[in-house]
């Protein structure tokens, strides 16, 4: 499956690669949904959180209507409201009343199953997740709600005792340990297909250091000095150069 929408940076016949997490927030993702719960994904930046999640949410679609919030701001509750009534594409104005809107919203997701997808969780206050698990709770919405976020938005969760307990499944994401890069990275891209497995560890252990992100990233200045080079495969001269372009 090539990746090309979701990669960190555009990396031609880049792959998803079936990691073991991934494998586990597919079955967490569709226990989830099939329960009409909320889960919490998080961990740190770059492990590939969120490439997991809209990978194995793009599966369960079209059978289910899926919706993605990201939020770049702490938002209040008023603000999540609005962020709701422009996912569901509801018409009209959005009502000024926060009673009257939360009428909308609720009349709304009670329609059909929604599952959503809410993007840079860690973003989230105690507030906003309240008004999640506020409409999450109500006995008519047919509602799954997917947080994805750094370990800020599992630090807000945990420390809300009513929040944390309706969390039906929690996944962290972790850095690919050293035995997992090397089975993970030459399915990556094929720069790294037929490198020497003595190469790779000293890109992960000098650069990557277990991140996707940082992989992507290495990648594609790697694939920049192959070019220029010609050369026909990686080697620690080369990658010593990628280096210097890496902070």
């Amino acid at each position: 499956m090539t990746a090309a929408t979701y990669q960190y940076v555009d990396l031609p016949d880049a792959s998803v690669v079936t990691t073991r997490a991934l494998l586990t927030a597919r079955d967490n993702i569709t226990d989830t949904v099939a329960a009409r719960a909320m889960m919490c994904i998080h961990g740190g930046a770059g492990f590939g959180k969120t490439l997991a999640v809209n990978i194995c949410l793009r599966a369960l679609e079209p059978h289910e209507d899926v919706r993605k919030i990201t939020f770049r701001a702490r938002p209040t509750a008023r603000a999540v409201r609005y962020e709701l009534f422009t996912a569901l594409d509801l018409a009209g104005e959005p009502p000024r009343h926060p009673s009257e809107f939360d009428r909308l919203l609720k009349t709304a997701l009670a329609e059909r199953p929604r599952t959503f997808l809410v993007d840079e969780a860690q973003w989230l206050n105690g507030e906003a997740f309240e008004y999640f698990r506020y409409l999450s709770d109500e006995p008519s919405t047919q509602l799954a709600i997917i947080f994805v976020g750094g370990e800020g938005c599992h630090t807000v969760l945990r420390r809300e005792p009513m929040l944390s307990s309706r969390i039906f499944i929690w996944q962290h994401f972790t850095r690919l340990n050293p035995e997992d890069v090397l089975d993970v990275i030459p399915l990556f891209h094929p720069v790294w297909a037929d490198a020497d497995p003595d190469d790779i560890t000293f890109a992960d252990s000098h650069a990557a250091h277990g991140n996707f992100r940082a992989w992507a990233q290495l990648t594609a200045h790697t694939r920049t000095a192959l070019a220029r080079t010609g050369r026909a495969r990686v080697d620690q001269e080369l990658l010593r150069w990628a280096f210097s372009r890496l902070a």
